[in-house]
């Protein structure tokens, strides 16, 4: 009886002859790259272990590389100052395939709801993305090579991410593991810009300040605070934005060490937003905030937000409080905008781009304006214009019939995203949260007025992830509500995808 019991273990497995042969064979070679090659070729041999590893979990679990490409979101711009002429940012295109092609064996040979992406929100991203393609052929466009790398924060990553996210993310537990990801990264990127303003920059970023960022990020002699992002204005908006969601997250969630958690992920936030300098930012929790207080329709939560956005607005308009900090000051700015140069140029632009763009409604071409018309089409007028803002960008690449249709898609997901939270999900813990992430999205939407963040990473990634969330906002309330009447956590709900 007890030897019918009795299963195999991984010891018995080691005692038959093929996995002694091969441990044997294994043991020979390590022996001749040592002694050929020296220890650095046996170290770099066994770290394709990990690696080895790595991509068996990815093939059998997609979810491995969305994971990774968001903490690449994160990190990927800044590794190019520690790893220089690698273009990391790519990686991203590359695990996003890797998604796509991991989701296609993985399931094979087992049925996965396809009905998930057909969804009002794929479509837009589709048809975005076609009016992106069709850029291809604008008479306009300078370089095809510029629309290549130009194209994919403006319309790839929406277009190939959204239908990942309803496809692997369809269940609760996958928004907290997303929640606390952002989390965990912005709160890095809050103690590494932290770093910068009080120890310093490392010998990396000071290369990266002596050759190419100083200009944008050494004003008056003060740093503008920039982190592992791609520069200030990201990281601010950024931090912003995770501000923004932890703090909202923190009120509705449930569980102490939860609220903690997001306590601290919105506190550092919003202080990584002030360390940023970039005044543009300060939009993020305002607008935010003011889309939270709507959500709750709740006449006392309106009056009370009201006033404490209203102290707020009267702190930088009214008063020098601060003045004397440099934070402080470039951000007050930001409500004062006829004492600022910058902005009085920024409205003088926008006057020579209505005179040229008048009689080109689809625009320049993608990539023929900024940093990447500087590089490939250096003599193309565009070059010429600092486009600074996000919808500004896209008008003048795209013309006014791009930027209705952006605008009108953004509108549309704001609206209805907010349908959902205000008035189909009745949980009040879960509406907080998809609050939260509307929210975030809607400062972006405010912050990207002044700075090009929506199309950058991460804050792109992450607002796409979220708008797949607050989608499927539904879906995951009857999930919550199963947990909830069997009192069961949720992480220990498993059930196939």
């Amino acid at each position: 009886m007890l030897s019918t019991l009795k299963q195999r273990i991984g010891s018995d497995k080691l005692r038959h002859p093929l996995m002694i042969a091969l441990l044997v064979f294994v043991v020979i070679v390590l022996g001749m790259i040592i002694g050929k090659g020296g220890m650095m070729e046996a170290i770099a041999l066994l770290a394709l272990f990990p690696i080895i590893i790595f991509f068996n979990r990815f093939l059998n679990d997609p979810r491995v590389g969305v994971y990774t490409i968001i903490i690449l979101g994160f990190i990927a711009i800044g590794l190019t100052r520690y790893i220089r002429n690698v273009p990391f940012g790519l990686s991203v295109d590359g695990f996003i395939v890797l998604t796509y092609i991991a989701i296609f064996f993985r399931y094979f040979y087992e049925k996965i709801n396809w009905s998930q992406i057909n969804r009002d929100l794929v479509y837009l991203g589709l048809i975005w993305f076609f009016y992106a393609l069709l850029q291809l052929f604008n008479p306009e466009a300078l370089s095809r090579t510029a629309w290549f790398y130009a194209m994919r924060g403006m319309a790839l990553y929406m277009v190939l991410l959204i239908p990942i996210g309803f496809l692997l993310f369809s269940r609760l537990r996958y928004l907290y593991v997303f929640l606390y990801l952002w989390g965990i990264f912005s709160i890095m990127g809050t103690l590494k810009g932290l770093q910068q303003l009080y120890l310093g920059p490392d010998s990396a970023e000071q290369f990266w300040l002596d050759t190419v960022g100083g200009i944008t990020h050494i004003l008056f002699g003060e740093l503008r605070v920039f982190s592992f992002f791609s520069d200030a204005g990201q990281f601010g908006a950024a931090q912003g934005a995770a501000g923004v969601v932890g703090i909202i997250t923190a009120i509705n969630i449930k569980g102490f060490r939860n609220k903690v958690f997001f306590g601290i992920m919105g506190f550092m936030g919003l202080w990584g937003m002030m360390i940023s300098g970039t005044r543009g930012a300060m939009i993020v929790p305002m607008i935010g905030g003011i889309t939270y207080v709507l959500h709750r329709k709740n006449i006392r939560v309106l009056i009370v937000g009201g006033l404490f956005l209203s102290l707020v607005y009267a702190f930088f308009v009214y008063t020098y409080i601060g003045q004397g900090n440099s934070q402080i000051r470039r951000m007050r700015t930001a409500f004062r905008p006829e004492t600022d140069e910058s902005y009085l140029v920024r409205l003088e632009t926008r006057q020579i781009l209505n005179v040229y763009l008048a009689s080109k409604p689809f625009g320049g071409g993608i990539g023929s304006a900024g940093d990447w018309g500087k590089r490939f089409s250096a003599h193309g007028f565009l070059a010429q214009i600092a486009t600074d803002s996000w919808y500004v960008q896209i008008w003048a690449e795209q013309g006014i019939v791009g930027l209705v249709l952006h605008l009108f898609i953004l509108a549309y997901i704001l609206i209805k995203g907010s349908y959902i939270v205000m008035f189909r999900i009745k949980e009040p813990e879960l509406r907080g949260i998809l609050s939260a992430l509307v929210a975030g999205f809607t400062g972006i939407m405010g912050a990207s007025y002044g700075n090009g963040v929506l199309g950058q990473m991460p804050t792109g990634i992450m607002i796409y992830l979220s708008w797949t969330f607050v989608f499927l906002g539904t879906q995951l309330e009857r999930e919550y509500k199963y947990l909830k009447s069997n009192n069961l956590p949720i992480w220990s709900y498993k059930n196939k995808t």
